[in-house]
């Protein structure tokens, strides 16, 4: 299954069962996602690990 059939799958299900305050916790799951994933190899990580 690609990527994009999932992402348009997962749309699909909030428009059709009207579930549009899922949107906001999925994005602060991928920002988080994203902000780990690119502070590992920088050297803004200790700055970053500070503030959890």
């Amino acid at each position: 299954m690609s990527k994009g059939r999932v992402l348009s799958e997962f749309v699909e299900f909030l428009k059709h069962e009207k579930k549009y305050w899922l949107v906001p916790i999925v994005v602060v799951f991928v920002l988080f996602g994203l902000l780990i994933v690119f502070s590992q190899s920088s050297a803004v990580a200790p700055f970053i690990y500070t503030l959890f």
